[in-house]
């Protein structure tokens, strides 16, 4: 066993002896002042603990803080740890449609905590945030730091939101340029789909370069009203507009040897999705780290130092 920050005891040790010293030498001055009748008035009742005994075990209790301050540790010694992980990049549709609310609040903010969720079940891939609607552009580049990408996820709000239609011929080669020199290619798109025409393109893209495609989709197939940045719902012809989910895009994904999944309110859809990830592609090396492997045994005194501390306050004498 060793001790993390030793100087502790050297700094708190040596006064708290002195003052141990002090303390079971020293007859309290107030005893030679008063008379023995007057102070037997004036005293507690002695249903306590002895005065030289409560001050040993405060003592012990002071003792066993410093021992907890000084941090005892077991040294295990230098552990290289081998990291395994995948490069993903994670892309978020912020069309209009993604204002409708047949998802609790609405599309948008759904597809944002499934993308927490799915942050959470990757804890050592890297990923990299993309955001698009009518054009694509970068959140966060590749990164392991999954609190970070968390802060911009959560970042997005309905500012962002592009009532321009959804062009996933761009997504698909921005997505082309960011996993150029990754392997493997993967895509995980949140969206509610798209037009017929613009999946077309955007099949033929991921194909043509190897990305692999896994889509998590927003919404339900009766739909929602397509709402303004006001809340106001958007009529065309005299016909109020709405925005229904379209599956073309998980069959895309299915096709191109990925997967999909309808988002639901669980947790349960997320876990599949990245044990469907982890099962058709080999996580690579991220190469090693050393760490240093200690076994901190800091509580053990700190409970001690409270149990006697407890004792000591707990047995002073009571006024009868």
């Amino acid at each position: 066993m060793s001790f993390v920050t030793p100087q502790v005891l050297w700094m708190m040790g040596i006064p708290l002896a002195i003052f141990t010293y002090f303390i079971l030498t020293h007859k309290d001055n107030f005893l030679q002042i008063f008379d023995k009748k007057v102070l037997a008035r004036l005293t507690a009742g002695d249903d306590s603990l002895p005065l030289v005994i409560r001050h040993l075990i405060l003592v012990v209790a002071l003792f066993f803080m410093v021992v907890a301050l000084a941090r005892p540790v077991i040294d295990h010694g230098d552990k290289v740890v081998h990291l395994e992980g995948l490069s993903v990049v994670v892309a978020l549709d912020i069309s209009g449609s993604m204002r409708s609310k047949d998802m609790y609040p609405n599309r948008l903010e759904f597809a944002k905590k499934k993308i927490n969720q799915l942050l959470n079940n990757m804890p050592n891939d890297d990923i990299s945030l993309v955001a698009f609607a009518y054009s694509s552009f970068i959140l966060a580049p590749f990164t392991s730091d999954k609190e970070t990408l968390k802060l911009l996820v959560n970042g997005v709000n309905d500012q962002y939101i592009n009532m321009g239609s959804t062009d996933f011929t761009a997504l698909a080669e921005f997505t082309v340029e960011l996993l150029e020199k990754k392997k493997p290619k993967i895509l995980v798109v949140f969206s509610d789909g798209g037009d017929k025409e613009q999946l077309a393109k955007f099949e033929k893209i991921t194909n043509a370069n190897n990305i692999a495609l896994y889509v998590v989709l927003v919404g339900t197939k009766e739909g929602a009203p397509v709402l303004r940045k006001t809340g106001k719902t958007i009529m065309k012809d005299g016909k109020l507009i709405i925005s229904q989910r379209n599956d073309e895009l998980g069959e895309i994904a299915v096709k191109n040897n990925g997967a999909f999944i309808l988002a639901n309110s669980g947790e349960s859809d997320i876990e599949e999705l990245v044990s469907t990830i982890k099962s058709q592609h080999q996580s690579k090396d991220k190469g090693e780290v050393v760490i240093h492997d200690r076994e901190e045994l800091f509580y053990y005194p700190l409970v001690l130092g409270l149990l006697f501390l407890l004792i000591g306050f707990g047995s002073l004498p009571r006024r009868r």
